[in-house]
């Protein structure tokens, strides 16, 4: 496995590097999937009880190259460099290490010289309000990846809406984790274009500031950290908690709601009663342009039902990259806008960067007619 990574390291500092990707695997079975790639085919796996013991051992580092295509002929060169956070360890008594593990990838990042860097999946959330933690140099660029996120989201929505004859207006959304940079974004969004809004998360006083931006512009709102306290029953639902493993027990939402659950690691419990609620996946986009890895991670790195499937966080870096627009787009908390995710719309969609098919654990959620078109479009 070193040599190979070895090898990866290297040519990131010999080719011209456009962006960095730093992610981690949600799983042990992903985790373990990379492992064997990594150690080559022709070394035997190793077992799932073994790799827990391993995987905290193993230090960020390189893992494979990325290109990128965009539909206008434009093309961008990237380094996706794993952090090895074990799947166990994404919880508030592991934050510093965490912390330290995302710090130790960036630093590669920079070495190999990336000029803009996205944060994936967990990383985002550690860093949104840790950015003087990462190590600084003028040349390489970090951002969250949350404005296209936050913008996947809300188009999946207004998709969903659209699709099962839905008026959003006449709507009560629910965000879960609503302070956060997705969730708070999510709210500025679309708190305009419902009839209410019920926003929870832990942190009472930031609770308290969104509300009052929010109902500043005449926004209908209760906001509680106790998803039992609602006065009001939710149709439409945004689970962006940060939690550490899918736990989330939703309560006060009607009974076929819509639910978004754009969570990485995933927010819903497995257990969750959903009744006749339907469930998607938020936040994800496809590049139509075309996508490779060298080491072949295809399928591995990204593990969905659609091809060229990627997470928004990790898009918005690739998007800045073929837009030849080096700078942090998305950084710290509560500064994602309306207008600045318009903004991140319009730049990956002049590359052919859409929102992906929507899907959950049992397949495609939208009409097959809607699904074929994707695909071909792909």
């Amino acid at each position: 496995m070193d040599h190979s990574v070895a090898c990866v390291a290297s040519r990131g500092r010999a080719i011209d590097v456009d962006f960095a990707l730093i992610g981690h695997q949600e799983s042990w079975r992903a985790a373990a999937d990379v492992i064997a790639v990594l150690r080559g085919p022709a070394r035997i796996p190793i077992p799932d009880d073994e790799i827990k013991d391993i995987l905290p051992w193993i230090p960020p580092r390189p893992v494979c190259h990325v290109d990128i295509g965009s539909i206008t002929g434009a093309k961008a060169r990237g380094l996706y460099i794993d952090s090895f956070i074990p799947p166990d360890r994404l919880d508030a008594a592991y934050v510093h290490e965490n912390i330290a593990r995302v710090r130790k990838a960036a630093a590669c990042a920079i070495q190999a010289g990336a000029k803009i860097v996205s944060l994936g999946g967990f990383s985002s959330i550690l860093i949104e309000g840790n950015f003087d933690q990462l190590p600084q140099k003028h040349d390489t660029v970090f951002t969250t990846g949350n404005t296209l996120t936050v913008a996947f989201i809300v188009q999946g929505i207004k998709r969903m809406c659209a699709q099962e004859g839905r008026d959003l207006s006449r709507s009560t959304l629910l965000i879960v984790g609503a302070t956060g940079d997705v969730g708070s974004g999510c709210a500025r969004c679309l708190a305009p274009t419902v009839k209410r809004v019920l926003l929870n998360a832990r942190n009472v006083e930031r609770l308290r500031r969104l509300a009052a931006q929010l109902q500043s512009d005449g926004v209908q709102l209760e906001f509680a950290s106790d998803l039992q306290r609602f006065s009001a029953e939710a149709d439409v639902v945004i689970c962006a908690a940060s939690l550490a493993s899918p736990s989330l027990l939703l309560g006060r939402i009607a009974p076929e709601a819509l639910v978004c659950d754009a969570g990485y690691p995933k927010n819903l419990s497995p257990g969750a009663d959903l009744g006749r609620a339907t469930v998607f996946f938020g936040g994800l986009g496809q590049i139509t342009g075309g996508m490779t890895f060298a080491p072949d991670f295809n399928g591995i790195l990204n593990r969905h039902p659609f091809p060229n499937v990627v997470h928004g966080c990790l898009l918005e870096g690739m998007a800045l990259a073929l837009e030849r627009r080096f700078e942090p787009f998305s950084q710290g908390r509560g500064s994602i806008t309306p207008q600045r995710v318009k903004e991140m719309e319009s730049i990956a969609a002049r590359h052919g960067i859409y929102l992906a098919p929507l899907y959950n654990n049992d397949g495609p959620v939208e009409d097959a007619l809607h699904c074929q078109t994707e695909w071909a479009r792909a």
